[in-house]
């Protein structure tokens, strides 16, 4: 039977490539719902070729525009905050793929877990938010949280077949972005345009900016702690130019295992939605021949100062990597909008950090709460 899949953030860049996944096994998967925030023209280009049961569009200022342009096609249309929440429990649904940018991805994923329905996890903020709860809750409902960012893909490739031998710590390894190398005085006069030319990886804004800050590093390692039940000491970053390892797992004995391969973000996609299973695929083969030489570097905290802030957070807990998230939402939206400089986006989130109360034990209405005091405190930041 076809897998029916609920792709939430089907206009981004994980879902797009989700829906060519697709496209190319029509006997395995199919797509059951689609969602979108503001993207109502992506959405309804989509919809119309994938025929899906259920779309659902962020913006309700765009839900009669979007229903008018579906009018001829059996699809039902949704629109709103509650809606997306909601739509991933449906029972019509198999596994719910969570694209969704930011501390949005939280709440649309507890209520999937909710219903037992298996995450294919691509929303990173989810774990760094509010890990404990969602783990917790992950293991109460027996409900499987499959990685789809390739690193933690690849750890958790590495780690199958591996439930009895003791692990010693994970590797992630980080491009470095495109300012690796560079120093501070390089980095307070980097653009808008700079900041968004990755070298490896086509991405949407915002994690693109993630990574050339480095907080991309910092909020993987925090999922890596969640997912993996690690300590912040079992975690070690590794900047490795060619983003050709994904990343590595050592174990008691010494021993490394490392997941090697193109940087495509279709294959953990692919890997995740078709689990347990490999699916074969036409995606461009590596080659070592290609690949001379593989490097490796140590990441500077000093200068990308924001990977030293999430292994802080993570350190702290509580609901302290949820300021993080907040704040960095926050920090990257202003240097998008060219009112902050690069380098100031790390100021404003370690203010907020300092300047936001702090909760030991957090349920998920403190988190919630925790995220909208954040916001505020670090939008004063920018005003300034």
């Amino acid at each position: 039977m076809k897998r029916r899949i609920a792709i939430l953030g089907s206009t981004g860049s994980i879902g797009t490539q989700a829906l060519e996944v697709i496209e190319q096994h029509p006997s395995l998967f199919e797509a059951e719902v689609l969602t979108a925030g503001q993207n109502a023209e992506l959405l309804v280009k989509q919809a119309i070729k994938f025929q899906p049961n259920v779309v659902v569009i962020g913006n309700d200022e765009k839900y009669s525009w979007v229903s008018e342009q579906l009018s001829d096609h059996p699809i039902k249309v949704y629109a709103g905050a509650e809606a997306l929440a909601q739509v991933g429990a449906m029972s019509t649904v198999d596994m719910v793929l969570v694209a969704l940018v930011g501390f949005s991805g939280l709440v649309p994923t507890f209520r999937a877990i909710e219903a037992g329905k298996p995450i294919a996890l691509a929303n990173k903020e989810t774990l760094v938010v509010a890990g404990d709860l969602v783990m917790e809750l992950a293991r109460k409902k027996g409900v499987p949280l499959l990685p789809v960012d390739s690193e933690h893909s690849a750890i958790f490739q590495c780690l199958s077949g591996e439930a009895e031998n003791k692990l010693e710590k994970i590797i992630l390894t980080a491009s470095g972005g495109p300012f690796r190398g560079r120093n501070v005085d390089f980095l307070r006069k980097v653009t808008r345009c700079q900041a968004l030319n990755h070298p490896n990886w086509k991405m949407g804004d915002k994690i693109t900016i993630d990574s050339a800050s480095l907080m991309n590093k910092g909020f993987e390692a925090i999922e890596a702690k969640w997912l993996f039940d690690l300590k912040p000491d079992q975690i070690e970053i590794v900047v490795h130019p060619q983003s050709i390892i994904h990343s590595m797992v050592q174990f008691a004995d010494g021993s490394i295992k490392a997941q090697m391969g193109l940087p495509d973000m279709k294959l953990p996609i692919q890997y995740a939605m078709g689990y347990p299973k490999r699916l074969e695929n036409d995606f461009p083969r590596f080659n070592f021949v290609d690949y001379p030489n593989l490097s490796f570097e140590k990441a500077d905290i000093e200068v990308f100062r924001n990977l030293s802030l999430a292994f802080g957070a993570m350190t702290k807990g509580g609901n302290m990597p949820c300021i993080l998230n907040a704040a960095n939402e926050v920090a990257v939206d202003a240097f998008l909008k060219t009112r902050i400089g690069f380098v100031e986006m790390s100021s404003v989130i370690e203010q907020t950090m300092q300047q936001t109360s702090f909760v030991k034990h957090p349920g998920l209405d403190d988190y919630l709460e925790t995220d909208k005091e954040a916001r505020r405190v670090a939008l004063e930041m920018v005003a300034k």
